[in-house]
């Protein structure tokens, strides 16, 4: 077989096995798909070692793990738990209670990405609901929302956010006044779709107070203090004009130096699959790349008058491929081709796929995370459930990003 050939055979089933999430008659998932289109890549020679190490963006896999560190610092302080009981008993209206948990969700989010808030607050969330006699499914669709919304702020929300950042030496400051204002715009509207659809469903029809808890980590002062500090050391830094993989790294680094919390306790929580997956797709992408199938394409489609210069086209193009493979396997795949010099093309990149993540169940790994945890405390959120607010909820967060890349220019 052609190296070029067998480079298209191991993208398209990596990718279709990461869009399914699994192969047929196998417990294997999308972390260990890409793994295994990495390692052909190689043993078919599409690339060498060497290039298949080299085309890893060591600096994204960098800022990724020291900000893990400093969630898990978080985390075992107790604080995510902590803040997830205290919102929990807000006694303001059920409408009310559902846009202070969004607004909380979405700017923790921006700082602590969002995949760890949703991991943190979705089983408290589940259990506490359900003993107040509250549906929990608006509240977790709207945690999930919520905090992909945060995310699109800053380049730390989301890992597709950090690849574009460290790919297009972006500007932390530049980055969070253009994806900022129109994700908080995105953020209200997303509130007042839920409460639309799910009006006269705030409530169940009655408290469950023999709900199970699970067992969560106690909150600890100090430790949480230590973490809000690395936290903000992390935000400083970041406006700095350091390399900010090297800072957030350097933060994490001097939380492990602690007398009371193991280092594997803090290695042991750090997301390790995800950081598999991005190591493996970088690789599938590099490989397929070689091929120069995507070039072609690109080019056609230039032709056609469909370049991914036009923000309307790349954000059409990010969302339809976020929903097919997940944002950051779209994100991994565009990065490469994407138009040089232009800083606009990276911000609507980053918005439209994070946006895209609100489509549906599959589109986000943060809604993977609060579907998976809340069925496994007894509340279970369909495919269809889910896409009911969805697909509205996409389609004018998409309107807005239209409208804001008219405003500014794009």
């Amino acid at each position: 077989m052609e190296t070029s050939t067998a480079a298209a055979v191991i993208f398209g089933v990596t990718y279709l096995g990461v869009a399914l999430g699994g192969l047929p008659r196998l417990a294997i998932d999308r972390t260990g798909i890409a793994m295994l289109g990495a390692l052909a890549m190689v043993v078919f020679g599409v690339l060498s070692p060497g290039q298949a190490l080299g085309s890893v963006s060591l600096g994204t896999l960098l800022l990724l793990y020291g900000l893990m560190i400093v969630s898990v610092q978080l985390r075992l302080g107790g604080f995510y738990t902590w803040l997830a009981v205290r919102l929990s008993r807000f006694r303001g209206s059920p409408g009310l209670f559902l846009l202070v948990l969004m607004s909380t969700g979405g700017v923790l989010a921006a700082v602590l990405a969002n995949d760890i808030i949703c991991l943190a607050f979705t089983p408290v969330l589940a259990v506490a609901l359900r003993r107040r006699g509250l549906n929990p499914v608006p509240y977790l669709l709207g945690l999930a929302m919520g905090t992909n919304l945060g995310s699109a702020a800053t380049i730390i929300g989301n890992p597709q956010s950090m690849l574009i950042g460290q790919t297009a030496g972006l500007s932390f400051r530049e980055f969070l006044l253009w994806c900022g204002p129109p994700s908080a715009v995105c953020l209200v509207l997303t509130y007042v779709v839920l409460r639309l659809i799910y009006r006269g469903r705030f409530t169940a029809a009655a408290p469950e107070a023999a709900v199970h808890e699970g067992k969560w980590p106690d909150f600890d002062r100090w430790q949480t203090a230590k973490g809000l500090l690395a936290a903000a050391a992390v935000v400083a830094l970041l406006f700095s004009p350091l390399p900010r993989e090297w800072s957030v790294v350097s933060v994490a680094g001097v939380l492990l130096l602690s007398r009371r919390m193991r280092t594997r306790s803090i290695l042991g929580l750090v997301d390790w699959h995800l950081i598999t997956l991005f190591c493996g797709l970088f690789v599938v992408v590099a490989g397929f790349n070689s091929t120069g199938l995507p070039q072609e394409f690109l080019a056609y489609l230039e032709r056609k008058g469909i370049p991914l210069s036009n923000p309307y086209a790349l954000s059409l193009a990010a969302v339809a491929l976020s929903n097919m493979v997940s944002n950051v396997p779209a994100t991994v795949l565009l990065a490469p081709h994407m138009p040089q010099g232009s800083p606009v093309a990276w911000y609507v990149l980053s918005l439209a796929t994070t946006y895209a993540g609100n489509m549906f169940i599959i589109g986000s790994m943060a809604n993977l995370i609060v579907i998976e945890q809340a069925r496994l405390e007894g509340v279970r959120i369909s495919f269809r459930e889910y896409a009911r607010s969805g697909v509205p909820v996409t389609a004018m967060n998409l309107l807005v990003l239209a409208g804001w890349i008219a405003l500014r220019g794009g």
